[in-house]
């Protein structure tokens, strides 16, 4: 049985705190490393003459001073200082072998993520169904993709040299005296688990920085393609301050993201200075256990040339490119869409009571379900979980209060105004997120506020269905009643001014077009609060015995008693029934009765 209901059923979304990510992301990842061990062979190997570098730098200052200058021996404290030069020189062709290997490693991996953005993007739109249109394909293609090439390879780089360079100043400072090492790891690894604890948090801020770009790239791509329908539906407002909302939560996660960075920051600053400062405050305990000056001078040689540059490159590198890396290759090598059958396109569905496959039940014209709508995160829901079966070729009219969401209502149903929460579909197919030519396919609908352009009568009246012929328009004329407004502006090739027509004809016009729109399903948002009570009753039977399904936010009492069916809206609780038992359930259709006949409401 077809109902209304409201209640709060909504249950919070699970939260992806990057694990699942990373679940998906390493299986791939370690297939992709295991096909080219080869590079990474080569790679390890260039890496090796790194560390030995690091190790020579320092180890060479140290004898230069012990062995040579503080012993009196100037040649050999010279012979010392050229072989930390060598090792200084000996990075340019380190770089270059190691760059050369790379490209190995970054180039497949971007061939690769193309390959599956295009193959994603490929099936989404093969399904036809509700998400067959992947808007957010461009950003895939070339910001993400990028992204992911240039994180990794500056993954590669990073880790490849931290781990290579800390080896060698690591056993360097171990070769030059125990000590130094319980003086300088101490803030190392301080600074180090600081700057691990930021790595999920920003893994998570910039998953909700790419879900709000995706999300605002997608809302200006529809945007663009519907502006005549945002003109003639006067959604333009409504479309205006989406979008501003998704500017402020795009904003918003850039907020955070720089709050992350601020705590990376401190921690680049324990791990890069305090071992530096801690050294010099252990001067004398360490000169007391017996480490020399040119040991001392080292030290300070593997700090500040080797170990805390590789440090800063990697938190750096690892904080913001790995976080970079992680969500986007989770977004592109997510899961493939899974073809669903599609339903009949609704221009070619069985009208109500015509022929149709054996057991076959067909969609309702309207569901939504647990539809909710907030504008804004902390404002009161405008609609509250509320769920609605409208029969396909029923009539139902829609009252209640002004401000309680009738238009809401309508737009939601129309696919203009996305919910904030559960679903809606029109002829079994979700209307949410489709390109504005699907949509008027499958409804129209008729804003309070008509739309007329300058053109001739017939122009206007054939705009949702140029293929209407002569006869076509002549009928939509005489069910309409639109025969002395015609014939006034000079038949259907006569000029239409609209600054000249008053709201009730433009209503009419309107309303006669809906009428020839093929669509199955009619929504009027008080398209007739211009027009008399006659020509209003006049004009809504015309369309209730237009095939397909009638939905009317109701401007007058006759509205609703006309309808099979009515929807109370009180802000509370949704009421749905025909006219005789809603006015028994709902205490607002009984005040509202009273108020549109102008007499004390009836009380049960």
């Amino acid at each position: 049985m077809t109902s209304a209901s409201a209640g709060d059923r909504r249950a919070p979304a699970p939260a992806d705190d990057g694990a699942g990510a990373l679940r998906r992301v390493v299986p791939p990842a370690r297939r992709f490393l295991a096909r080219r061990k080869g590079v990474l062979v080569r790679l390890g190997l260039w890496s090796l003459v790194e560390s030995a570098q690091a190790f020579l730098v320092g180890f060479a200052v140290a004898h230069a001073v012990d062995e040579g200058f503080l012993a009196g021996d100037t040649r050999r404290g010279l012979l010392w200082l050229a072989v930390a030069l060598v090792a200084v020189l000996s990075g340019a062709p380190v770089v270059r072998g190691v760059f050369a290997q790379l490209a190995g490693l970054t180039e497949p991996l971007r061939d690769g993520l193309v390959r599956r953005a295009v193959d994603r993007s490929m099936a989404l739109a093969a399904l036809g169904g509700p998400g067959g249109t992947d808007r957010a394909a461009v950003s895939r293609l070339t910001n993400q993709v990028e992204i992911a090439r240039d994180s990794f390879a500056g993954l590669v780089l990073t880790l490849r040299s931290f781990v290579f360079t800390a080896a060698g100043a690591l056993i360097g400072l171990l070769s030059l005296h125990p000590a130094l090492l319980v003086v300088v790891l101490p803030p190392l690894a301080a600074g180090l688990a600081l700057f691990l604890l930021t790595l999920r948090p920003m893994a998570a801020a910039q998953r909700r920085a790419l879900a709000a770009d995706e999300a605002l790239g997608d809302h200006a791509t529809r945007s663009r393609a519907a502006l005549r329908d945002l003109t003639a539906c006067g959604t333009g407002p409504e479309t205006e301050r989406h979008g501003a909302e998704l500017v402020a939560e795009a904003a918003a996660t850039a907020r955070v993201l720089a709050r992350w960075a601020a705590v990376r920051t401190t921690a680049l600053g324990v791990a890069g200075n305090l071992p530096v400062l801690a050294l010099l405050v252990a001067v004398p305990w360490l000169r007391g256990r017996g480490v020399t000056a040119g040991a001392l001078l080292g030290a300070f040689t593997y700090l500040v040339q080797s170990l805390l540059p590789a440090l800063h490159t990697l938190m750096t590198a690892l904080g913001a490119a790995g976080a970079r890396l992680l969500v986007v290759l989770d977004r592109i090598l997510g899961p493939a869409p899974v073809r669903e059958a599609a339903p009949a396109s609704p221009a070619r569905a069985p009208a109500p009571g015509g022929p149709r496959a054996p057991g076959a039940r067909p969609a309702p014209a309207v569901e939504l379900r647990s539809v909710t709508l907030s504008y804004g995160a902390r404002a009161e829901p405008v609609l509250d979980s509320l769920d609605l079966r409208v029969a396909r070729g029923e009539h139902l009219a829609v009252v209640g209060p002004s401000g309680i969401g009738k238009s809401t209502l309508t737009r939601l149903v129309a696919g203009t105004l996305a919910p904030s929460g559960g679903e809606v579909r029109v002829a079994g197919r979700a209307v949410t997120g489709r390109a504005a030519a699907e949509l008027a396919a499958l409804r129209t609908l008729v804003p309070q506020e008509a739309y007329v352009f300058t053109g001739t009568v017939g122009d206007n009246l054939a705009y949702l269905r140029p293929d209407a012929d002569r006869a076509d328009l002549d009928a939509a004329v005489r069910e309409l009643g639109l025969r002395p407004l015609v014939e006034r502006l000079g038949g259907l090739d006569g000029p239409v001014r609209p600054a000249e027509l008053t709201h009730a004809e433009r209503q009419l016009v309107a309303l006669a077009r809906a009428y020839l729109s093929p669509a199955p399903l009619l929504l009027l948002d008080e398209a007739t609060c211009h027009l008399d009570p006659a020509a209003e009753a006049h004009a809504e039977e015309a369309l209730a015995r237009r095939p397909g399904t009638l939905v009317v936010v109701a401007h007058r009492l006759s509205s609703a008693v006309r309808a099979d069916r009515v929807l109370v809206l009180d802000g509370v609780a949704a009421v749905c029934g025909t006219h005789e038992e809603v006015l028994d359930r709902s205490p607002l259709y009984r005040d509202l009765t009273g108020h549109w006949h102008g007499e004390p409401s009836r009380r049960p």
